[in-house]
């Protein structure tokens, strides 16, 4: 059997179990299929045509195909893979699509570069990403939001089914696609400060770029005393 791909990934590349791996002639998914469901603004409508080279889906983890027992949230996971006609990583799609199934869905993105040193060469690199709800208090709207992981070559991307069930299978493979870790343990807690530490990292280059620019020694003054309370921050959170 050949397995479904998404440009040189399939499940198998990725280290999925063989029993979850969908065939080539199954796994195409026309782009007409996602953007005849649901409101689509015109914006998101061009994102699909221009952006999206292809959709596949890559495999369908279950029970049945993974020896893990039933999850009393997660039934079933899906890998879907987008191949990219763009650089930027493709929120906005990746949020509709997952809204379209209340199953867990792992998404491969794709996109392709050049090597540095054959420019016709294609190099691709590639991007896992969930949706998952955001931590809230009992009784409020659930909120869901997308979340990534960092861009990093094709070749070196992988990920492996943990867990008991597959609920833990799913916290699991959230966990390797946002953080690279399969350590699901305190996620929501671990990925807000990985994004804290993230917006901290921003805020120094521009102070520092800030501090660069100022001439008066005053204003100087503020701007690093603010530095240096920042990189404390970011030494402890950092660990």
């Amino acid at each position: 059997m050949t397995p479904s791909s998404c440009g040189p990934i399939s499940a198998l590349t990725l280290g999925l179990p063989a029993s979850t791996v969908l065939p080539a002639d199954k796994g195409t998914l026309p782009k007409q299929v996602f953007m005849a469901k649901g409101p689509l603004s015109a914006k998101l409508k061009q994102r699909f045509s221009k952006d999206i080279e292809s959709i596949s889906m890559l495999a369908l983890l279950r029970p049945a195909n993974t020896g893990l027992a039933e999850g009393k949230r997660v039934k079933e996971i899906l890998v879907i893979g987008l191949e990219l006609n763009c650089q930027e990583f493709p929120s906005e799609i990746v949020d509709h699509i997952a809204g379209m199934r209340p199953s867990g869905i792992l998404f491969l993105c794709l996109r392709k570069g050049t090597a540095p040193d054959q420019a016709s060469t294609p190099n691709y690199e590639a991007a896992l990403a969930v949706r998952r709800a955001l931590p809230g208090r009992a009784g409020h709207e659930q909120r869901l939001k997308v979340f990534a992981g960092d861009w990093q070559p094709a070749q070196a991307i992988s990920v492996q089914v943990f867990g008991s069930d597959m609920d833990e299978a799913w916290e699991s493979l959230s966990s390797q696609a946002i953080l690279g870790q399969p350590d699901s343990k305190d996620l929501d807690q671990r990925i807000a400060a990985r994004d804290q530490i993230k917006a901290l990292h921003l805020e120094e280059e521009k102070l520092t770029k800030d501090h660069a620019r100022a001439k008066n020694p005053t204003q100087r003054n503020e701007i690093f005393a603010k530095l240096h309370k920042l990189r404390a921050q970011l030494a402890q959170l950092e660990g």
